[in-house]
């Protein structure tokens, strides 16, 4: 149960105390399982990024990979100190990482609310440092931006996603938000893992209240999807 779990994986390590890591990013995959595209840059002119922390990575990146406007998607881990780590590392809670998801999508046929409205009701943003029954730092939620539009986006979603959980007696949002966080790879076995893995384990579990915040898959310009 997530009370016994060893306090030390629900604090966060400041940068002495976190682990070294190391100076080369740790061998993965080269393209996508499911769509063939490459999960490195450079990508086509025009898209945009954004990092998502949401619970295990395995479930969270299907949710995006399966989002209409979504170009290419990648695990790996965020928000921390540790350069290059390992999942192990990860999740020992010694590197100040989460598990995110590198979402690589384009603003010419999907709107940054949709993806966060996606974002919002997969999870519940209101538990700290676990998600249901998986626990540590390493489960929180998180949003990492890329541009300043996306930041006040995002803020916006959150007071109006926060109005509504609390009309449904939910707590507060806890979820971490930032810019520009360095994104480290997964493993290649984590990438698109429930693509490799269909009957492999999902923990993600939403709270069940409507986000109200607008989504629309109405372009924000007219620009050709990328290929």
């Amino acid at each position: 149960m997530w009370f016994l779990t060893n306090p030390a994986k629900l604090k966060l390590p400041t940068a002495d105390e976190a682990l070294p890591g190391r100076d080369r990013p740790i061998p993965t995959a080269s393209d996508h399982f499911v769509t063939g595209k490459p999960l490195k840059p450079p990508f086509p002119s025009g898209l945009e990024t954004v990092l998502f922390g949401l619970g295990c990575f395995w479930g969270a990146e299907r949710v995006f990979w399966k989002t209409p406007g979504v170009y290419v998607t990648a695990v790996g881990y965020a928000g921390g100190h540790t350069p290059n780590p390992t999942y192990e590392e990860t999740c020992s809670g010694k590197t100040g990482h989460t598990e995110a998801v590198l979402v690589v999508y384009d603003p010419g046929r999907i709107a940054f609310a949709t993806l966060l409205k996606a974002f919002w009701e997969s999870h519940d943003p209101t538990q700290g440092n676990r998600q249901g029954n998986d626990v540590g730092t390493q489960y929180r939620s998180a949003v990492y931006t890329t541009t300043a539009e996306q930041a006040r986006i995002v803020a916006d979603s959150k007071a109006a996603y926060e109005r509504a959980l609390k009309a449904h007696g939910q707590g507060p949002i806890t979820t971490e938000i930032a810019a520009d966080r360095p994104f480290y790879y997964a493993e290649d076995y984590h990438q698109q893992y429930l693509a490799k893995n269909p009957n492999g384990y999902c923990g993600l579990g939403g709270t069940g209240v409507t986000c109200p915040i607008p989504a629309t898959d109405r372009p924000a310009a007219d620009q050709p999807a990328a290929e």
